[in-house]
């Protein structure tokens, strides 16, 4: 369902937005909000539900990892979309669950019209960063 009332949308965000993502705002075109779901150092995984404003992506980037790793995306509130180098980009609404594995080159964020909030599951793995690369285009995104 798409919102562009963001009191109609915190209503349905269940996991909260959070706080603004000011740590990693250069890789985001728009304001992002993260809310951590479990203390980052204290499990073994990451979890943080992240919201986005209408408009908002993130840069294309790629999760590397010597074993293991890649990310989980629990779609919660909201529609964005998710998109793989290479590949047609894919329309996420609640519900969705998207699997991006190590190496794999991709972008996502909300659609346009509508905040949109996805639970991100980091992977664990063995020597973990992320490549954050180019931002993807207004007139690219902009004919989605």
């Amino acid at each position: 369902m798409k919102y562009q009332d963001k009191e109609a949308f915190e209503k349905a965000n269940m996991f909260g937005t959070g706080v603004p993502n000011v740590n990693y705002a250069q890789y985001f075109i728009g304001d992002s909000f993260l809310n951590f779901l479990v203390k980052p150092g204290e499990s073994p995984i990451f979890m943080a539900n992240v919201t986005f404003e209408p408009g908002c992506r993130n840069n294309w980037h790629i999760h590397h990892a010597a074993s293991g790793g890649g990310q989980i995306l629990i779609c919660t509130a909201g529609e964005g979309w998710y998109q793989r180098d290479g590949e047609k980009p894919v329309s996420l609404s609640e519900g969705s669950i998207v699997y991006i594995p190590t190496g794999a080159k991709h972008w996502h964020g909300a659609k346009r019209d509508s905040w949109f909030s996805h639970i991100s599951v980091e992977v664990p793995g063995t020597e973990t960063s992320n490549e954050w690369l180019k931002p993807v285009t207004d007139e690219y995104y902009n004919n989605l």
